[in-house]
């Protein structure tokens, strides 16, 4: 468990007031708990999972103290194919002074392993489509009160829908089964914040595209256009009306030395946005590096055309284009 205020030792010493109050907080807790309610799926997610569903190779560490973030980060990575070690993973993502992990260090550190971490929908639904779709999904909890908070992080492996119960490997316990009610009261304190770590080319399966593409514009910050190339292959397959993702895929291409490619996609780009400015001049300089003026100034005058950000750099690369075809 992480950022804890305080470890209580009653084993042996009087009751004190500090224990009564620690007693008071676990009866409340209770209290809060009972008061919860099965969160309702939706109809169609009813009608699309299997009622059981249980990832059976995602190893399991156990936390020890304050370690459940590297923990959790672990066994997800490992059920990846990524071959690393809690004892690794503890530097880059465990904060001393915070006694704990925060959420940029754990999606950082997925990064750096070659993963893309995505941000999945703060629903049960979303949780549960990606384990019945082989991801397990790091999961943020407070165990306790919002004044009082044990945040911890553990990784759901499987659900039971006829039993609205859920399979975890949490703190101490492997396949942990807490019901839907006692697992959302918890989650939502974090404002139901979960992730899956995907190799570069694997999507979720109810990702948005906005929050895709934000997922692989991180990820390419860190490991490079070469890497992120299968991502953003696979996000115009799923969204090909998404204009920034053939961009995207097409600065890609550009950077791993295939300019055909790279054509193509800047090409898919302004044929689902004409308005893309950026877009006709990267076309167009491509187009022009490759030797085929007509069609370079083509996409350069449609780039000056267009107001905004781009249009300086636009007229700029068509007056040089210009004055090359006159020489």
């Amino acid at each position: 468990m992480t950022l804890r205020r305080s470890r209580q030792h009653t084993h042996g010493t009087p009751w004190n007031a500090r224990s009564a109050g620690v007693l008071a907080l676990m009866l409340l807790m209770l209290t809060l708990a009972g008061c919860a309610t099965t969160p309702r799926l939706a109809e169609s997610t009813h009608q699309r999972l299997p009622r059981q569903a249980l990832i059976e190779d995602v190893p399991f560490h156990a936390q020890r103290d304050y370690q459940c973030g590297p923990a959790s980060l672990a066994m997800a990575l490992n059920a990846g194919g990524v071959d690393v070690e809690v004892d690794t993973l503890i530097p880059q993502v465990f904060l001393p002074g915070r006694e704990g992990s925060v959420q940029p260090e754990m999606l950082a550190t997925v990064r750096r392993h070659g993963r893309i971490p995505f941000v999945i929908d703060n629903r049960l639904d979303a949780l549960l489509t990606e384990i019945d779709a082989g991801h397990p999904v790091v999961v943020m909890q407070n165990l306790a009160l919002p004044a009082w908070p044990m945040w911890h992080y553990a990784v759901a492996i499987g659900y039971d829908l006829d039993d609205n119960e859920l399979i975890l490997h949490s703190g101490e316990e492997p396949e942990r089964i807490e019901s839907f009610r006692r697992f959302d009261a918890t989650w939502a304190r974090s404002d139901r914040w979960a992730f899956v770590a995907l190799p570069p080319g694997t999507l979720p399966e109810g990702i948005a595209e906005d929050r895709a593409v934000e997922a692989i514009s991180a990820y390419e910050r860190v490991q490079g256009a070469a890497a992120t190339l299968p991502a953003w292959e696979a996000l115009v397959e799923r969204f090909p009306r998404a204009a920034m993702g053939h961009f995207a895929l097409g600065n890609a291409r550009h950077a791993s030395g295939d300019a055909q490619g790279a054509i193509q996609a800047f090409e898919g780009a302004v044929s689902v946005q004409p308005e893309l400015a950026v877009a006709w001049l990267n076309l167009g300089l491509v187009l022009r590096h490759q030797g085929d003026l007509p069609a370079a100034r083509r996409a350069l005058e449609r780039a000056a055309d267009l107001p905004g950000h781009w249009q300086p750099q636009a007229r700029e690369a068509l007056a040089g284009l210009q004055e090359e075809t006159r020489s």
